[in-house]
């Protein structure tokens, strides 16, 4: 697909609709200067962008906020860092992703489901009255929605009330809660943490793995096929969360794709394989590129 400013530009307001508590003007600032930038080199897959042009042209005075800005970009997908500069003076050698989504997002959705309901009231208010005052949505009104799904309990949210491209999130994450609970329900053991999973909580860390950490659909069945099964014992008691599920990936998807039943080298078990790579502290974070 041709990358043109009008995606990108929709794809960065639906993830500032879907993620409000974390966005900033100057990240916006940044990425768009970023899209300007490009579209004058005649939209090349990889650019330089200097930093003391880009902290002038969006009016970013400290370069340790710009930097701090920009990296959040880059953690988020909508900048691939290709070559980073040596200091703030020279460039970084970036490419901007191209993000093929739909359009009917949640801005959209936000905006059209706001003036149903401004219509409706209003045609009501004219049959009593000749005048009616119009009052524009703004985003504090548009993200109540977010917030308050953000809050929410895992159990209590339906399909219904999220954005489509929260669905497949909250279906994957609800899925391991429901394992979670089954694994510790059959130790007999406490399920508090899980019953009260938030949205936020146990989805954001799925949707991490899926759009920054190039984890697959494919590795995430493994893993919970995995961790269903006797192979998974260990791991039952110790992965009781998404977000420990994230940090722990790397092992987790390892071990599922060894076989069943054999011994390492060293014979030792698979248990005391699965405890040694748990409770490894040199275990670096582990990204499938």
């Amino acid at each position: 697909m041709q990358i043109n400013g009008y995606d990108l530009s929709r794809a960065w307001f639906n993830f500032c609709f879907e993620n409000p508590d974390i966005i900033r003007p100057n990240h916006t600032a940044i990425y768009f200067f970023a899209i300007e930038h490009c579209n004058r080199l005649g939209w090349k897959q990889k650019f330089g962008y200097p930093t003391t042009m880009a902290m002038e042209a969006t009016g970013i005075k400290s370069y340790n906020t710009y930097i701090k800005c920009l990296n959040e970009i880059i953690v988020w997908g909508f900048i691939k860092l290709i070559e980073k500069s040596k200091n703030q003076y020279s460039s970084n050698i970036i490419a901007l992703s191209n993000f093929d989504k739909a359009l009917d997002k949640a801005l959209d959705k936000a905006l059209i489901k706001h003036y149903t309901k401004h219509t409706l009231k209003q045609s009501e208010s004219t049959i009593q009255s000749n005048s009616s005052i119009n009052k524009q949505v703004n985003n504090k009104q548009v993200n109540n929605k977010q917030l308050t799904i953000n809050k929410s309990l895992l159990s209590e949210i339906k399909i219904s009330d999220l954005e489509n491209t929260q669905v497949e999130y909250f279906e994957i994450a609800k899925a391991f809660r429901d394992l979670f609970i089954k694994n510790l329900e059959e130790k007999q053991a406490p399920t508090t943490n899980q019953k009260n999973a938030t949205f936020k909580n146990y989805v954001t860390p799925i949707r991490l793995m899926l759009t920054n950490d190039g984890v697959t659909k494919k590795q995430i069945t493994k893993v919970f096929n995995f961790l269903n099964s006797p192979e998974g014992e260990f791991w039952k008691a110790n992965i009781l969360s998404t977000k420990k599920l994230r940090e722990k990936f790397e092992q987790l998807i390892i071990k599922s794709q060894s076989p069943n039943g054999t011994k390492q080298p060293d014979q030792r078990t698979n248990q005391q394989i699965a405890e040694d790579a748990f409770n490894s502290d040199t275990a670096k974070q582990f990204r499938f590129r």
